[in-house]
């Protein structure tokens, strides 16, 4: 199973649980055979809070949108903010369907009468083919064992229900303090193929403790997209069904952060933790993918043109096939960046490339510079490769993520139907 190495930060602390990392929330899945699948693969999730919870959510910015982006938007401006459970399903998008809405309304329904709760306040959400009709008579069948599996330890069944082409579910959770108050903010996301900025194909589905006001949560979660999600990119396409959604359940017995506060950046740094990590386990499990590719851009005008030159790197396909192939050819590199909608001096430009395993100047003032080949090609043996571009001595910095480019990738994609 592939894995990211996790960076430290100082006050907070990695825990198990994903999205039941915090107080209040529980979780199920199950195979309800929406698609024939042999291996009988979970396909159904469900997560459930205690209470209700103020919401917050970032979707798709592509103009055709799946269903559940319009029914959740729908739901979560007539409840104001507010959310008691998520259900989800993939293998199907319900996406460009005549009946796409009515039948993620009634996806909303079914939970709603199984959860005790309104219709209203259930997010919903869908993964999967485009254009195919979602049968609904096995998501209605499903729901008793679907509910009846809920438990704070389901965590991973939810987690692989959500997955399409993921070689593995993809969670976080992390313990913080808020004043005396122990907080916890946990996610899952799913993720693999038809990612690109901005939001990427991806399902992602956060949960807290920590009491937090419904607008003070789409601040945070609007802002920290923004410098991950944002900044990730495995093929150039960008899908119809991006979804993340945030609940905070408020058991945390937190002061409600109401502000932009202290308080609040302490919050807003657990969910940067949180949806960094899973950024780049996306980034990790691309389609066919061996190597995940950070690229960190310091030195420009400013952050917009630094996320802008990194997105160009990680997004270069010749760049993206050199890393498969092992081969430093920091000349990509320097095209990407040269073709980048940014201002910088390529005079006052520096690239290194490698791994933990060692880092080699390449680049320095725009031109390159004498390395070796060996100890380039073995620090790209690793399944992590970082680039790190200095383009001045300006203030803006970024990090985006990506991988390579593989054979597997048009094998994947060129029968993904079927």
């Amino acid at each position: 199973m592939k894995s990211i190495s996790f960076k430290n930060f100082e006050g907070y602390k990695y825990i198990d649980g994903g999205v039941c990392a915090a107080s209040g929330f529980r979780t199920s899945g199950v195979y309800a055979g929406i698609k024939e699948n042999p291996t009988k693969k979970n396909d159904l999730a469900l997560i459930s809070s205690d209470t209700l919870c103020n919401a917050a959510a970032v979707y798709t910015q592509n103009k055709v949108k799946g269903a559940p982006i319009i029914v959740t938007r729908n739901n979560l401006a007539a409840t104001g903010g507010k959310a008691k459970a998520v259900i989800a399903n993939s293998k199907n998008a319900n996406t460009c369907n005549a009946d796409g809405e009515q039948k993620a309304i009634k996806m909303c329904e079914l939970a709603a009468d199984s959860l005790d709760c309104k219709p209203e306040e259930v997010i919903v959400a869908s993964t999967g083919v485009i254009g195919q009709i979602l049968p609904i008579e096995p998501i209605e069948k499903a729901m008793p064992s679907l509910v009846l599996g809920l438990c704070r330890s389901n965590n991973d069944a939810a987690a692989t229900a959500i997955m399409t082409t993921d070689t593995f579910p993809k969670q976080v959770a992390v313990e913080f303090k808020i004043g005396e108050s122990t907080c916890h903010l946990g996610g899952m996301a799913k993720g693999s193929g038809m990612i690109h900025p901005n939001m990427a194909t991806t399902l992602n589905f956060i949960t807290t403790d920590c009491a937090v006001s419904t607008d003070m949560l789409q601040k945070a979660l609007s802002e920290v997209v923004d410098v991950t999600y944002n900044c990730l990119s495995i093929d150039g396409d960008q899908s119809t069904n991006d979804m993340v959604a945030l609940m905070s359940s408020g058991l945390a017995g937190n002061k409600e952060i109401s502000s932009d506060n202290e308080d609040f950046k302490a919050f807003k740094q657990a969910l940067y933790i949180v949806m960094m990590n899973l950024t780049r386990m996306l980034a990790k499990d691309g389609e066919g993918a061996t190597k995940l590719i950070e690229c960190t851009v310091s030195g420009a005008i400013d952050n917009k043109a630094a996320k802008t030159i990194a997105k160009s790197v990680i997004c270069s396909s010749l760049f993206k096939a050199a890393v498969f192939g092992e081969d430093a050819n920091w000349g990509r590199i320097l095209c990407a960046i040269g073709y980048a909608d940014a201002e910088f001096d390529i005079n006052k430009t520096d690239v290194s490339i490698g791994s933990d395993y060692a880092m080699i100047d390449v680049c320095k003032n725009g031109a390159g510079i004498e390395f070796s080949e060996e100890l380039a090609a073995k620090a790209l043996e690793s399944d992590e490769i970082l680039v790190k571009v200095s383009v001045g001595d300006g203030e803006g910095k970024a990090t985006a993520w990506g991988c390579d480019l593989t054979y597997d990738y048009v094998k994947i994609n060129g029968d993904y139907r079927t």
